[in-house]
């Protein structure tokens, strides 16, 4: 695979005959000082460290600055970052390059004036109408000092994570597997914003074609006899809500696949649709070497209702199994995959799970609970992170596993993890955590399973959404807070009044106040859309920097300014509301791939 990479530019003085030899060493310790920190940071989502590319020279003017592109352009950069410790001159060494997304790193030293060729590139950014993340540690260093400030530490990693999050999603596919489910805004699937913001490439798949592939065996059968073995012995049968009900007639006759049968056809269902997104060279081994290719994807989603599952078992196996961090094969990388092909909803799992390094839980924004209205239905006052209000965020069915809060950090907090750091004893907690009941044949004819569980653990987590408005374009929506586990009773009373067969998040967003999180009540009131997706932590400020980068707009979140970071030039915009700036300033800027 061509990883996209991280671009190190060392800028230098370009006076030859002193001046540019003493810098020399101190410019690619600081070039090399980078490199190892972001490839020791932060990973590509399969897991293996971000690659960065240091230029074969350092940059004293433009002649050096081609050949630094030259390489660049050779080893899929993305993005660059440009360090100095000195004066460099600012036009005759800056990327000019406008598809790659840029930061620079000015040492703060007296010796040499490495902010002030921070300044002066930065205007000169500003001028070319070409965005760029400037980095200046708060306290003055030794110029033989080769240590990275904590400040500039974590603005380098900020802007690589996000940087290479971009690059990741470029020239792969969004798989949209059937149409339109009931008449959800976010299923219809927006090209222009997929292909313009993101660099994705939309493609379309008829659901025919998961029939054609199940029918005609379209799929590794070892596979499919280990995959059906641990599912018979790790997901657990829950709640069957049909038994006992006398069904009409029109719900008997449209249930093509037998009851006992469901489980067979859902991991056959979820094998295929797998390898419809990503290939399977098995596949290419038995002949069929088109579909071994796949489709490239990064994310995707399954219509489902209603063409698919008033006759056939719907999609919540499937889409809770792929967007989780394991399978029957172990840990691995979870997959952004949307319950009713909400593509909004998909790319808000894609771009919560890029920086978060954890599975997106897909959720319907279900229910405001306020304290008196949990005493009325209750008796009982919610206590605790609770005790003002929640949010009941519920999914028809289908939530990654990892969203129970199962899994256990070093001190037994629950939490959710990478994939690469998942044991055997975080998978079988997540399992143990959730049983699967069999879908409701008034809502889904064709039967299924759908997850169910409760989240068992207080979690730091960020809800997000992206939304489209006509008039603006992509804007996109972050809430901070927590999971929270109310007491059994309280739970149960509340949460079978939605329905008792689907996986269960209580949220509590973190309040400022004021606007859209004067209180809960108000985030709720002020969400643009039904679904939203949690990752684990408090990733809304990288969530911010990624935004900027594509230049999609954050129309409400509740991350303190200090952990805003945004291009520069986005202060030329205004620096009293930065919401409004970021609305100017991406509307100036465009979409990144215009």
């Amino acid at each position: 695979m061509n990883y996209p990479k991280i671009g190190i530019r060392p800028t230098i003085d370009g006076r030859w005959g002193g001046v540019r030899e003493s810098l020399e060493e101190k410019t690619m310790a600081m070039a090399n000082a980078a490199a190892k920190l972001i490839s020791e940071k932060i990973k590509y989502p399969d897991g293996t460290p971000v690659q960065c590319v240091i230029s074969p020279t350092t940059i004293g003017g433009g002649a050096e600055a081609a050949i630094c592109e030259d390489e660049f352009v050779k080893a899929n950069v993305v993005a660059t970052l440009t360090v100095t410790p000195c004066w460099c001159y600012g036009s005759e060494t800056f990327d000019m390059n406008p598809k790659t997304i840029k930061a620079v790193w000015g040492f703060n030293g007296t010796e040499r004036p490495g902010a002030v060729y921070l300044a002066a590139v930065m205007a000169a950014y500003a001028q070319k109408g070409l965005p760029a993340f400037s980095i200046y540690g708060r306290d003055v260093q030794d110029l033989n000092d080769n240590s990275i400030p904590d400040d500039v530490s974590q603005k380098i990693i900020k802007f690589a994570k996000a940087a290479v999050s971009v690059g990741w999603m470029r020239n792969k596919s969004y798989v949209n597997m059937g149409g339109i489910s009931m008449g959800i805004a976010g299923s219809y699937c927006n090209e222009s914003f997929f292909q313009k913001y993101l660099g994705i490439r939309p493609e379309w798949i008829d659901l025919t074609e998961v029939l054609r592939r199940i029918h005609l065996g379209i799929f590794d059968k070892d596979e499919f006899s280990k995959a059906y073995a641990w599912v018979k012995e790790n997901c657990k049968e829950g709640l069957d809500v049909n038994a006992g009900k006398d069904l009409p007639e029109i719900i008997k006759k449209s249930k093509v696949v037998a009851p006992d049968s469901d489980w067979e056809f859902v991991v056959k269902m979820t094998i295929v649709i797998r390898d419809i997104l990503f290939g399977n060279k098995k596949l290419g081994e038995m002949g069929w070497h088109e579909e071994a290719l796949g489709k490239n994807a990064v994310a995707g989603g399954f219509q489902g209702q209603r063409n698919w599952t008033d006759w056939l078992p719907n999609g919540d196996f499937a889409e809770a199994i792929l967007a989780s961090t394991f399978d029957w094969n172990g840990p691995k990388m979870p997959t952004p995959f949307a319950t009713e092909n909400d593509t909004l909803n998909g790319v808000s799992m894609l771009l919560g799970n890029l920086i978060s390094d954890t599975a997106p839980c897909f959720h319907d924004v279900r229910t405001y609970w306020s304290p008196e209205a949990v005493k009325r239905v209750t008796g009982k006052l919610p206590s605790g992170k609770a005790a003002n209000g929640f949010i009941h965020l519920i999914n028809s069915g289908a939530t990654a596993l990892d969203g129970t809060g199962a899994s256990k950090d070093e001190n037994g907090n629950a939490c959710m993890k990478p994939w690469w750091d998942m044991k055997g004893s975080d998978i079988k907690a997540c399992l143990e955590a959730t049983d699967w009941c069999r879908a409701n044949f008034e809502y889904f004819r064709g039967g299924g399973f759908s997850s169910h569980f409760r989240n068992v653990g207080e979690m730091p987590v960020t809800m997000l959404r992206v939304n489209i408005v006509e008039g603006i374009g992509p804007v996109l929506q972050i809430a901070e807070g927590y999971t929270v586990v109310l007491e059994d009773e309280m739970h149960n009373i509340l949460d079978v009044r939605t329905d008792k067969t689907w996986p269960t998040t209580w949220f509590v967003p973190a309040t400022t106040g004021k606007g859209a999180f004067k209180d809960v009540y108000s985030v709720m009131a002020n969400w643009g859309a039904n679904h939203g997706v949690t990752v684990f932590g408090h990733v809304g400020g990288d969530l911010i920097t990624m935004a900027s980068m594509l230049r999609i707009p954050v129309s409400m979140h509740n991350v303190s300014e200090d952990r805003v970071y945004r291009p520069h030039s986005w202060a030329a915009f205004g620096t009293d509301g930065l919401e409004s700036s970021d609305y100017k300033a991406c509307n100036f800027y465009g979409p990144l791939y215009r």
